[in-house]
């Protein structure tokens, strides 16, 4: 059955997030998204989420009638004050405390408490992200606990209730894929490998049968053997 609340998809333009949005469309009456430019050297991603949304509302016209308006945060801040792979052009290696450099401190706490602002003002009660903790790089918020944490601060501090789904968080990269397909069927799976974006380098280059990137980063590593798995029936 639909679920009658709002929801507001934090919809970057990469696989993870396209596939959140799919899955929001599918159970919610209304879906907004937001996403963030924070200075990422992958900045191209905020250009494809343009391309996944219009494609969406034109090859799935049951979702179309859902899908509400876009919102682009500014948060340039977040860069301005992070040194990591992700905001300068450094390689990416792992760090002394097992963190890889690619992590950027307090960013999905920032996230999520701009996304619960605009959705008060939006009459949203729902908060949907793709974070993972399975097919991951051992981001300390992207784990359930500190999601769960975050839904009780931000419920508690707007005093209304505030629901934060992550439909992703105890599935592997190949379910992911699954999961897509499951809900959009090969169209859906073919958008998400020709126009979203997860290379954390940026490159779009060449379209390879999982998507475009650089092939070596961890997220194109993780992207890739999961498609692999998924087309394998692992």
């Amino acid at each position: 059955m639909q679920d009658s609340r709002k929801a507001l998809v934090l919809f970057s333009g990469g696989q993870d997030s396209t596939t959140c949005l799919a899955w929001a469309l599918d159970r919610y009456a209304e879906v907004e998204t937001l996403a963030f430019d924070y200075g990422q050297r992958h900045r191209v991603e905020l250009d494809c989420r343009n391309t996944v949304r219009a494609e969406i509302a034109r090859q799935f016209p049951a979702w179309a009638g859902k899908l509400g308006a876009d919102h682009l945060l500014d948060l340039a801040v977040l860069g301005q004050i992070s040194d990591t792979a992700l905001t300068s052009e450094r390689a990416i290696e792992l760090q002394a405390n097992g963190l890889p450099n690619t992590f950027v401190p307090g960013r999905n706490l920032l996230f999520l408490t701009f996304a619960a602002t605009l959705a008060y003002r939006r009459g949203a009660s729902v908060l949907v992200g793709g974070m993972c903790e399975t097919d991951f790089s051992g981001y300390p918020d992207c784990r359930d606990n500190t999601m769960k944490a975050m839904q009780v601060a931000l419920s508690l501090g707007l005093d209304t209730p505030m629901t934060l789904e992550t439909p992703l968080m105890f599935i592997d990269k190949a379910a992911t894929w699954r999961l897509a397909e499951s809900l959009g069927g090969d169209a859906l799976v073919k958008l998400i490998v020709e126009e979203t974006h997860t290379c954390y380098l940026g490159e779009r280059g060449e379209l390879r049968p999982w998507g475009h990137g650089c092939g070596q980063c961890p997220a194109c590593a993780l992207r890739a053997s999961g498609f692999e798995r998924y087309r394998a029936g692992a």
